[in-house]
């Protein structure tokens, strides 16, 4: 259909990740919106593919190999080929690839901020470059979709992004393709009952500090870490010093995570940073209590639907309980605290109900929503979804 206006998605690859999986689960959920708009999903570099596309969407592979002068030379060619009505990326290079690309088109768009990015950045030379390049770009862009409002914040306060130009829009969790998922059998079988954590075994994640709660909380059950990282060797070796190294598996990556997840006692996240913690909800759709930092940015809408700032010292929640960072004692407390029945049990019950607002049908909606808002030049409508979001503290913000 020659009249359909054309939606050109980007991201760097599909080979792995959070945004990715976000990113192909909110494709999936756009089939209603197929027979409106011609969708396009622009690839930039040109890796194996981890998560499936469905078959209406053309996916036009790039080959930037990791650059970002590649990403948006071969972009920017693309856009003048394909001339989308609007686009949309997630990541940040190519959500400065988007910014070059389409430069002085006249027409929207968006980008999607998947993590805190003053925590995700970091510190250094090569970082103040990242943020000034960021600060460059997000502010010109048609509209900014975070993935809570404390990404909101940090990009308004620190990268001068208008309030106007940034919503909150959180996270799609796939219920049904998890169930699907956790009624499988594991490819990875522990040796006994277990908590679990998952995440890339890197300082922000601290499961250093998890690795010490753990071993101070002396509880009757093994630790199971999913990831891979700069500091295995280092995580291990501190397991041994702990003598607990009896008691942790860390198996790598797995082919079905939510095999394990469902058969787990309890979930623990114990970042330092994060953008919005899919693995958090995630666990929480497999009916996991779950011990959790109150980093930047995400766990406390979740958990306690307020801001950060908001939440001083431990603070028990319905599906667990939200703990400051780096506090060993405060979340091996914790640990024995939500680990305990009855507790337990009720608390793993509300973490499921509490994961219940990230359907994927209501986030396509308010994605396709916002994109909409920007080809009409309005501002974003306030669905009943929308509204629904705000009461539950992970809504439109600003």
């Amino acid at each position: 259909m020659p009249d359909r206006k054309r939606i050109l998605f980007i991201i760097n690859s599909l080979a792995g990740g959070g945004a990715e999986r976000v990113l192909t689960t909110l494709l999936r959920a756009s089939e209603p919106w197929r027979a409106r708009y011609d969708i396009h999903l622009a690839l930039l570099d040109d890796e194996p593919r981890t998560y499936p596309v469905p078959d209406w969407v053309t996916v036009e592979q790039l080959d930037a190999r990791y650059s970002l002068l590649r990403s948006v030379r071969q972009l920017r060619a693309l856009v003048g080929r394909l001339s989308p009505a609007a686009t949309l990326s997630f990541l940040t290079r190519a959500n400065v690839a988007n910014a070059a690309a389409m430069a002085g088109s006249g027409r929207p768009w968006l980008i999607s901020e998947r993590v805190n990015t003053s925590a995700h950045l970091g510190n250094g030379r090569g970082a103040l470059a990242a943020k000034l390049m960021v600060r460059v770009a997000y502010p010109r862009a048609s509209h900014v979709i975070a993935v809570s409002s404390g990404v909101v914040e940090d990009l308004v306060a620190n990268f001068g992004v208008s309030r106007s130009r940034v919503t909150a829009l959180a996270n799609p969790v796939d219920h049904e393709s998890i169930g699907a998922f956790a009624a499988l059998e594991p490819s990875f079988v522990p040796a006994g009952r277990y908590i679990i954590a998952a995440g890339r075994l890197v300082p922000n994640k601290n499961m250093a500090m998890l690795l010490r709660a753990f071993a101070a909380a002396e509880l009757p059950t093994r630790l199971v870490i999913l990831g891979e990282g700069s500091e295995r060797g280092s995580l291990e070796q501190l397991a041994a010093s702990l003598g607990i190294a009896d008691r942790v598996d860390m198996p790598g990556y797995v082919d079905n995570p939510f095999a394990l997840l469902a058969r787990a006692e309890l979930f623990a996240m114990p970042s330092n940073a994060e953008g919005f913690p899919n693995g958090l909800v995630e666990a929480m759709a497999c009916g996991l209590p779950v011990v959790a930092t109150n980093c930047a940015s995400g766990p406390s809408e979740i958990l306690a639907g307020r801001a950060r700032e908001d939440v001083t010292g431990p603070l028990d929640v319905d599906a667990g309980a939200l703990v400051p960072t780096d506090d060993v004692e405060a979340f091996a407390n914790a640990l024995r605290s939500v680990h305990a029945e009855p507790r337990r049990s009720a608390c793993g019950a509300a973490a499921r109900a509490r994961s219940l607002a990230y359907g994927v049908e209501e986030a396509a909606s308010n994605y396709w929503g916002r994109i909409e808002a920007e080809l009409a030049g309005l501002a974003a409508p306030k669905s009943p979804a929308a509204g629904k979001e705000v009461a539950l503290g992970s809504g439109v913000a600003g």
